[in-house]
């Protein structure tokens, strides 16, 4: 007896055996490891202060660490897709979730900033590693209902901020060590026990034939359409709070209340476009391009109170949820026997889109204020949208002249 094919890197192959459990099944068990991966990237945000302060360093100085997991993990990103053997998928999400726990820990106990910074890097390689072999599982591991296991896995990211944040601030009112410990330490461990219960799977060399990623037309603007469109989404997510305290006074509690329903208003987008995914894809990421293209801008531009900005910001949130399981799903479609490549570049585009947006959208803020703030944000969306529309809406193809195996097929 067979388990459900395609548990690999590189190629399909059959697992040794059935999942035995329901909490096998790829949405719980994907849905686990993102959100461990999101919590590894958010606890820096509150306890950030408090961090610094201990260990002696400013506060600019210790949100450095936000971009060095950030740069590594996207290195990562592209080494483990086009550059690494065929390993099976559920080893590689294991690996990452490890030094994930690890590299939690070792911030946890840190007590020089160089310490911290070294825990950072593991955190860097394990996002990598997760982030981008997760959602390659998510058609691997479910090939009849692949948007619905991606929109779980997705939807693993802002259920870390809904559930981790509170926790966060909560257990950090004690010790900033205790929330490296509360979240993204014990979620990896959690999810390494749920991902224990998956089937190993048999990792099969790709064939001498099986062209690359960028071998397939409409690659390479899906890639530079989804950073610019990361960095859009982003710069909004690092800058807002700031708008927030400086335009209306918002107390840190209030700001952690809005991101939370920001992140709450995520999820039904993320599902909402499963529905729509497989034949939609294309016109989900033009037209969630444009309106959070002009929701950006009325963000930094207009302010008249703190409930209209907040709910533009959620509105932006759902927007950005619709349109991601969009971009997502799509590069999954670009070719079957790439997934892992596809969904490696996106975790790229997506680690280095912080550094896009945080760059671009903070030297706007600086010259400009707000408003130029949302105009340049808004102008990384535009991008986006002149990118996936000059792709067309038609089947990605091949450049090869032969095309690859189809998914499933013995090579």
């Amino acid at each position: 007896m067979t388990g459900p094919p395609g548990d690999v890197i590189g190629g399909a192959g059959r697992s040794l055996r059935r999942p035995t459990s329901a909490l096998a099944s790829p949405s719980v068990v994907l849905f686990a490891a993102m959100f461990a991966a999101q919590a590894a990237l958010l606890v820096l945000s509150p306890i950030l202060v408090d961090m610094a302060a201990d260990l002696g360093v400013s506060t600019a100085t210790a949100a450095q660490l936000r971009s060095l997991s950030g740069l590594v993990a996207g290195g990562v990103a592209l080494w483990v897709g086009l550059r690494s053997r065929p390993r099976p998928l559920r080893d590689v999400i294991g690996s990452g979730l490890l030094l994930l726990a690890l590299g939690s820990v070792g911030s946890a106990a840190a007590t020089t900033f160089t310490i911290l910074a070294t825990a950072q890097l593991a955190v860097g390689v394990g996002l990598g590693l997760v982030l981008s072999a997760a959602l390659a599982a998510a058609g691997e591991w479910a090939p009849q209902r692949p948007a619905a296991t991606l929109a779980w896995a997705l939807a693993g990211q802002p259920a870390a901020w809904i559930v981790g944040m509170p926790i966060v601030g909560a257990v950090a009112e004690a010790s900033w060590r205790l929330a490296w410990l509360a979240v993204p330490a014990l979620g990896s461990l959690v999810a390494l026990g749920l991902l224990s219960l998956r089937p190993r799977g048999v990792a099969v060399r790709p064939g001498s034939d099986e062209p690359s990623l960028w071998a397939y037309h409409g690659s390479r603007t899906w890639a530079l359409g989804e950073l610019l469109a990361y960095g859009g989404w982003a710069g909004t997510v690092v800058f807002v709070g700031a708008l927030l305290i400086d335009s209306y006074g918002a107390s840190p509690v209030v700001v952690g209340l809005v991101l939370a329903g920001a992140a709450a208003a995520y999820v039904p987008g993320n599902f909402l476009a499963r529905r729509r995914v497989d034949r939609g894809a294309g016109t989900i990421l033009i037209l969630g391009g444009a309106v959070s293209m002009v929701g950006v801008a009325v963000l930094g531009a207009v302010r008249p109170g703190l409930p209209f900005s907040a709910a533009v910001l959620a509105g932006l949130a759902f927007v950005a949820g619709w349109r991601t399981l969009a971009g997502s799903s799509r590069g999954l479609s670009i070719a079957p026997a790439c997934r892992l490549q596809s969904m490696s570049v996106r975790t790229a585009a997506a680690q280095y889109g912080y550094l896009v947006g945080s760059a671009l959208g903070g030297g706007a803020l600086a010259v400009g204020g707000y408003g130029a703030m949302g105009a340049v944000l808004a102008c990384l969306y535009a991008g986006s949208v002149v990118l996936h529309a000059s792709s067309g809406r038609s089947r990605f193809r091949p450049r090869a002249a032969t095309p690859p195996p189809a998914p499933g097929t013995a090579r």
